[in-house]
């Protein structure tokens, strides 16, 4: 029997400290058009409800992308070779996870990436029990920025970035572009990133997966206000706001919102700030892509495109690019 590499006790920790999120929150809702960035979604409550988000008959996005991993992982663990330092950004449910390390050969390390707590360690320990031969090293980080990588006794022969879920499409197009960047300097050179992008489609489809039947997408969306109001002492009384998913087709993008039933001022941080009657907070964008619209913004961040596999109804795909050297 392998002897088991246990999990850091701590993570490595580069996140943002209090006093920059709060910065990042006012300055979100004092601009023209109040927005919030979608990390703000994932506290221990908005990690449990996106689960059950991804159950739902009309969220197309997850069970289809595991279809794609489930039928391709062979292929795709090829491409990526052996010994390789799995970087997660974001922590999941572990599903996809684990089926990329089940099909790799020897994988090396597993850095998860997260600004949140608590899905980071809880998945980072679970799976230290689950797979004792590779080195658990999580990092407790905003992944949109540059973050130091655990040092390892031995390297990984390579780095791969796994991003699935299509969260890319949370950003705009500079914003992704930028990202995509620091996904590049965390591979390093010679390095690849595999990850899920949404595609276009019939916008119906689209428009069923952000306002389902059972109101749980509503329900994830108004919990951001909770995260407020529990971790930086805000106001908001959440009967006097609703939910709302509207897709926009010139820009391919669904844009969630939180609308304001009333005029009211809500504190954050001993900071006012004022809702006019029927104003909106944008919560997410959530952009679709055709595969050479995506192909050119990895091209523009320093990837080299390698391969795309769909599902049989081309709904949604999972890109594997390559940094050069």
């Amino acid at each position: 029997m392998s002897p088991r590499r246990a999990v850091s006790a701590m993570p490595s920790d580069s996140s943002p400290d209090r006093s920059e999120r709060v910065h990042e929150i006012l300055a979100g809702l004092s601009a023209p058009q109040k927005t919030t960035s979608p990390k703000y979604f994932y506290d221990r409550a908005g990690s449990k409800l996106f689960d059950r988000i991804c159950e739902l008959p009309e969220y197309y996005l997850t069970r289809t992308e595991l279809k794609i991993l489930e039928n391709n992982l062979d292929e795709m663990a090829a491409h990526i070779g052996p010994r390789a330092s799995v970087i997660e950004f974001g922590s999941g449910s572990g599903t996809k996870t684990r089926l990329l390390l089940d099909h790799l050969s020897e994988p090396a390390a597993y850095v998860p990436v997260d600004i949140s707590s608590f899905p980071l360690l809880a998945m980072a320990e679970e799976l230290a029990i689950d797979y004792p031969q590779v080195a658990i090293r999580p990092v407790l980080a905003d992944f949109t920025r540059p973050f130091e990588l655990p040092r390892f006794a031995r390297p990984p022969d390579r780095n791969l970035v796994f991003f699935p879920g299509s969260t890319i499409g949370n950003f705009d197009a500079s914003e992704a572009c930028a990202l995509l960047e620091v996904m590049r300097a965390e591979a390093k050179p010679g390095g690849a990133l595999l990850i899920g992008v949404d595609l276009r489609k019939d916008p119906d489809i689209i428009r069923a997966a952000y306002n389902d039947s059972q109101g749980v997408t509503a329900e994830f969306n108004l919990n951001v206000l909770r995260h407020f109001n529990r971790e930086f002492g805000a106001n908001f009384e959440l009967e006097y706001f609703r939910h709302e998913a509207v897709y926009d087709e010139a820009n391919s993008r669904v844009e969630m919102r939180l609308i304001s039933l009333r005029r009211q001022t809500v504190m954050l941080a001993d900071t006012p700030i004022q809702f006019e009657r029927d104003e909106h907070v944008v919560t997410e964008y959530s952009y679709k892509y055709s595969l050479g619209e995506f192909a050119n913004l990895a091209r523009k961040a320093g990837f080299d495109f390698e391969q795309a596999w769909l599902d049989e109804n081309a709904l949604f795909s999972v890109q594997y690019l390559t940094v050069p050297g």
